[in-house]
């Protein structure tokens, strides 16, 4: 733009002639006074004043204009040197040789080397002429030389600079002079009007305000870009133009005989040629400005694009920011983590399209970056922002997910303990205790026991309480708090398992005896008839013993003794009569009748069956207290409510009902009263029958 302005002021500096042709076009073509272009022996310029009749009524103020334009056409070198005045008064008379000479004299704006003057060629004009020139010489303070004849003009000056008219050969047409000092003049003007235009137009783009929405500034790219287009053209048309008078110059050279430009000609050559550099130069710099100034139209778009871009990207990111910061809930259970990392995963996937436009845009800064934007320092903040906004997004949807995953692998282990603690509470409500009395029962509800223990390692249980560690960090004190009440639930499972693994342990180690029908009495009582006389009824199942008794209670008579079964009578070694009865059609089953014992084998019998009656007692005592434990304290328990049904909400007592007095009458009471009578089981007697009802 610097280079453009300096053409376009040294153009607009440049000096500013009073008069155009077109200014004076009708003096001009009276033709009183000519510029032929040709120069004297030194090189001075020759002004022509040709024979003109009306010279005389040629008002002041033209004559004045006329001589004034002719002299400013010459250069200032060639001006500089003085003009050579040619008076042609060969048919006219001293009045009028005395008149011109005055208005010279006194009107010329340059500087006058010589004054040629052809006298009138009449006689006695001629000698007032000579007379005139003697007595007022000094009165026109010039150099006036007068001359009778051409040949004499030809001793001054050289016929090659002058025209036709004064016997040389100067070629020379008026009309065609002012054509071409029109043209010349014309084309000055539009070199300088653009010149202007240029200027004002390098001005207004030097001061335009870079707008700041793209709409605007797609408006104001196609108003400069149209404006510079027009200026384009006026260029074009103007170097046409001057392109057009250069070669009509040229032309009129090669119509000279001697194809040489007087010096004039040659003057208008160069000035002509001078215009269309100057014009060409203006072009160039102009050229070199708006290219600055387009390209900086053109990248003052892409940054309102860009920032139009960047701010609708940035409005989605942080509408998915502010999504992906309220799932802030890491859930309560399975389903709802499952449910959240449903929800994350479609936030995810909705977010993608806008964070690849993202980090394109971003891309697409770092390349207007490269490119030498010039607001570099408004782009690049944009940039590291959006790869920010980018990456915060992506940094907090993974934290978020390995957050969801910890969760859900803490409630699927919280569930997982659940499931197996009320598995384990079932098979313990399943186990029968009256089936546990026998050595079988017992060993088979241990296996079932040691089993469902086993499984516990197996399902990695133990694996919850290393989540809860591993993950605490990240755990809410809700999750904590249900993580411990599944391990503190776990424990309390466990532990019951452990005490009636302790009880089976201790019932299956046990070596029960086979359960013997015991008579009531001695076979020796006289009370009791002969087992060998008295009848069998037929078709019962029952042992002898007890029909004998049945029968003589009865007193009724008995009925035969089947034929088919045989009896046999052993003694044993400490006087026990042992009775064995064999029912053939049976299938041979047996029936023992203990007819006589020992003392000493009576008290080892007693103290065996109290026992096992206190043993029977403790475990009844255990499984009440691991209902009581396990279901009736934990119906009021609020952070398992969510698991009773709304049906048993609030009806404990209707499901227990005594439960718990039934639990500390044995637990305190019975046991105990029973443990006392360990030693002397003829007690234990008065434990039951002082609780007979009336």
């Amino acid at each position: 733009m610097k280079r453009a302005k300096h053409v376009i002021d040294e153009i607009m500096q440049q000096e500013i002639r009073p008069l155009l042709a077109v200014d004076i076009i009708e003096q001009l073509h009276r033709q009183f006074a000519l510029l032929s272009g040709g120069r004297g022996k030194d090189g001075a310029p020759i002004i022509t004043f040709p024979e003109y009749s009306g010279f005389s009524e040629v008002p002041e103020e033209d004559f004045l204009n006329v001589v004034t334009y002719l002299t400013s056409i010459p250069s200032l070198d060639a001006a500089s040197i003085g003009f050579v005045i040619i008076i042609d008064r060969r048919k006219d008379k001293w009045s009028s040789v005395k008149a011109s000479l005055s208005r010279i004299a006194g009107a010329f704006p340059g500087n006058l080397q010589l004054v040629l003057v052809l006298r009138p060629s009449r006689f006695f004009q001629r000698a007032i002429a000579d007379l005139g020139i003697k007595l007022h010489k000094d009165d026109f303070k010039m150099k006036i030389v007068m001359l009778n004849s051409l040949s004499d003009l030809h001793g001054y000056v050289d016929k090659g600079q002058l025209t036709r008219e004064l016997g040389g050969s100067l070629e020379y047409c008026h009309s065609q002079w002012i054509h071409h000092r029109t043209a010349i003049e014309n084309f000055a003007m539009t070199v300088k009007t653009t010149a202007q235009m240029l200027q004002k137009f390098g001005t207004d783009l030097a001061e335009t305000e870079l707008p700041n929405d793209v709409q605007c500034t797609k408006d104001l790219l196609t108003a400069h870009t149209d404006k510079h287009n027009n200026l384009k053209d006026e260029l074009k048309l103007a170097l046409r133009q001057g392109t057009t008078l250069f070669g009509c110059i040229k032309e009129q050279a090669a119509k000279s005989e001697n194809h040489e430009l007087n010096p004039d000609e040659m003057e208008n050559q160069t000035t002509v040629e001078r215009l269309l550099a100057q014009l060409d130069e203006t072009e160039n710099a102009f050229e070199q400005f708006w290219c600055k100034h387009h390209l900086k139209l053109e990248q003052c778009l892409q940054l309102r694009h860009f920032e139009q871009d960047f701010r609708e990207v940035k409005v989605s990111l942080d509408s998915l920011m502010e999504s992906l910061t309220s799932l802030s809930d890491i859930g309560d259970c399975v389903a709802r983590v499952e449910h959240l990392l449903k929800e994350l995963k479609t936030l995810e996937e909705k977010a993608q399209p806008t964070v690849e436009k993202a980090q394109l845009h971003a891309l697409h800064g770092d390349q207007l970056i490269q490119s030498n934007h010039y607001a570099v320092d408004s782009i690049r903040p944009k940039c590291v922002e959006l790869r920010r906004v980018c990456d915060d997004f992506s940094n907090e949807s993974k934290k978020k997910t390995d957050v969801l995953t910890k969760s859900l692998q803490i409630h699927m282990g919280i569930d997982k303990v659940n499931q197996w603690c009320e598995s384990g509470i079932y098979l313990l409500a399943s186990q029968a205790v009256d089936k546990c009395q026998s050595q079988e029962g017992a060993e088979s509800a241990l296996t079932d026991i040691e089993n469902f223990l086993d499984s516990a390692e197996k399902n990695q249980l133990t694996e919850l309480r290393n989540l809860h560690n591993q993950y605490e960090v990240v755990l809410s004190e809700e999750i904590k708090g249900s993580v411990l009440k599944a391990l503190k639930r776990l424990e309390d499972v466990q532990e019951m398992f452990e005490k009636r693994h302790v009880s089976l342990k201790r019932l299956s180690a046990k070596q029960t005896r086979p359960i013997q029908p015991v008579a009531p009495r001695p076979e020796s009582s006289p009370k009791r008839p002969s087992l060998k006389n008295t009848p069998r009824t037929t078709g019962s199942q029952q042992p002898l013993a007890r029909r004998a008794s049945d029968n003589s209670n009865s007193g009724k008579q008995p009925a035969e003794v089947d034929l088919n079964k045989k009896k046999n009578i052993r003694k044993t070694k400490g006087g026990i009569k042992i009775e064995v009865m064999h029912e053939e059609s049976q299938g041979g089953s047996t029936h023992v009748v203990v007819t006589n014992e020992t003392e000493e084998s009576l008290s080892n019998r007693r103290r065996h069956i109290m026992t096992e009656l206190i043993e029977t007692e403790r475990l009844y005592v255990e499984e009440l207290q691991s209902i009581m434990e396990g279901y009736f304290a934990e119906m009021n328990n609020a952070e398992l409510s969510h698991l009773i049904p709304p049906s048993l909400e609030n009806k404990r007592d209707v499901l227990f009902g005594n439960l718990p007095e039934i639990y500390e009458f044995h637990n305190r009471t019975f046991l105990m009263e029973l443990e006392n009578c360990a030693e002397k089981p003829e007690l234990v007697g008065t434990c039951f029958l002082k609780r007979v009802s009336p």
